[in-house]
């Protein structure tokens, strides 16, 4: 599946709920199935800055692939950096640099975010970013 593809079905899981809290509560559902990361990745290297809650992002490069995991002590950040993780993994660094992640907004995600959350998310793009980035000048 493409990354276009991937962003696609997350839009159409997420489209359907027109109410903001059932569009949440089924993100966190989802992060809920998210495995959490080991705590010897919970250190200040993958914590992202900016958001008000607890938020680390694991990279990984492998076979040519970036591979992100999120784990947050709050649920909807969680869930939010997850689809960005879902979104982002088993893809190749040029594939992450060149797609932003509009689709939280289309599907009415980030309108809902307090400006908090939305710095710690945007901070979740950079992060994602910038690995993919560095992989490309590694390869």
């Amino acid at each position: 599946m493409t990354i276009d593809e991937k962003r696609d079905q997350l839009v159409d899981e997420l489209m359907p709920f027109e109410d903001p809290f059932e569009r949440f509560a089924y993100v966190i559902d989802r992060a809920k199935a998210v495995p959490p990361l080991d705590d010897e990745y919970k250190v200040d290297t993958f914590l992202i800055k900016g958001c008000i809650s607890q938020l680390w992002i694991f990279p990984q490069f492998q076979d040519g692939k970036c591979h992100y995991q999120a784990d947050s002590d709050a649920a909807i950040t969680k869930g939010t950096a997850s689809l960005l993780c879902e979104l982002y993994s088993d893809e190749s660094p040029q594939a992450i640099i060149e797609l932003e992640p509009d689709f939280l907004a289309d599907v009415g995600i980030t309108q809902h975010l307090s400006p908090n959350r939305r710095n710690g998310l945007s901070s979740v793009r950079q992060k994602i970013k910038a690995y993919a980035e560095l992989c490309l000048r590694n390869q």
